[in-house]
């Protein structure tokens, strides 16, 4: 008797407080909006913060809250954004897909003041005798901090010893730029493929002096341009990608090989010999117009 007696007042009591906690959960429920699940499951997971938020949940609350964009999270790319402005009620972003790239073309080209042999990383070598491993003070120093960084495996030390972009795999997250001590990584049209490898805002002589691909701002890039598409600013060539259409010249123009795509001796060979027809061509046309001009 004592025992079912036990048994009845347990079960009593176990009926008590479960009323109990069902009337406490529901008096102090908080409402979830129901489109913050929807909008976490179009986002890419990888909680890679390069949204500037906590995580995926983060990002989510905040494009719920409307302190970020749908298309704040890079990695899940443009179709998932419009997703996120669907479930907003929002019209969907317009854009073209942006992707990160290095602008640093130097590695085993860049002159070292000594050889790093501590932990390899780029911010620990940055604090090392005042950052100035490189004597190229814009130089990528190839320890590999965006590659740790990189949660989609889109970036890598190259061949040369300079990070180098898979822009097939990019999904322009931004943890790789954040990550990069020299700010040496900036977005850039997926669909362009003229870039300029380098940073270095010295002049001539001087950027010349610590890197054998560094840019000299020598103009003859901007000079051989018929689109205006690219200047030289603050030593070293910019592009315009509204202007730029892709034909390569200034690449070939380049005498120190600092755009990309780096064309091939006998790319140079023929583009010399082009612009020296076209300007032979130019002065003869010249010298036929004076001398018309003189005979009148």
């Amino acid at each position: 008797m004592n025992i079912a007696f036990a048994v009845i007042v347990l079960g009593v009591l176990a009926l008590v407080f479960g009323l109990i906690l069902a009337v406490a959960a529901k008096v102090f429920e908080v409402e979830v909006d129901p489109r913050l699940p929807q909008i976490q499951e179009c986002l890419a997971g990888a909680n890679c913060g390069g949204c500037g938020y906590p995580g995926c949940g983060g990002c989510a609350e905040a494009i719920l809250a409307g302190k970020a964009p749908v298309s704040a999270c890079a990695p899940a790319g443009p179709e998932n954004a419009a997703k996120i402005a669907a479930i907003m009620g929002m019209e969907a972003p317009s854009g073209e897909k942006m992707v990160a790239h290095v602008m640093c073309n130097g590695g085993v080209n860049a002159n070292k003041n000594f050889e790093y042999r501590g932990v390899k990383d780029c911010i620990a070598a940055g604090k090392v005798c005042g950052g100035s491993v490189l004597e190229c003070k814009y130089g990528c120093f190839g320890f590999g901090s965006c590659v740790e960084a990189c949660k989609f495996d889109a970036i890598h030390i190259g061949p040369n010893g300079a990070a180098v972009v898979d822009k097939e795999k990019c999904t322009n997250c931004g943890a790789c730029r954040e990550v990069c001590p020299r700010k040496l990584i900036v977005e850039v049209p997926y669909s362009k493929k003229v870039f300029v490898n380098c940073s270095n805002k010295d002049k001539g002589a001087a950027a010349a002096k610590v890197c054998a691909n560094s840019c000299i701002g020598c103009g003859l890039c901007e000079r051989t341009c018929k689109l205006d598409a690219i200047h030289v600013v603050n030593g070293v060539a910019v592009i315009d990608y509204a202007k730029c259409k892709g034909c390569t010249m200034c690449a070939k123009a380049c005498p120190k090989n600092a755009i990309e795509p780096i064309p091939t001796p006998e790319e140079k060979e023929k583009f010399k010999a082009a612009q020296k027809a076209a300007a032979e061509k130019k002065a003869a046309a010249a010298k036929a117009a004076a001398e018309a001009t003189k005979a009148e």
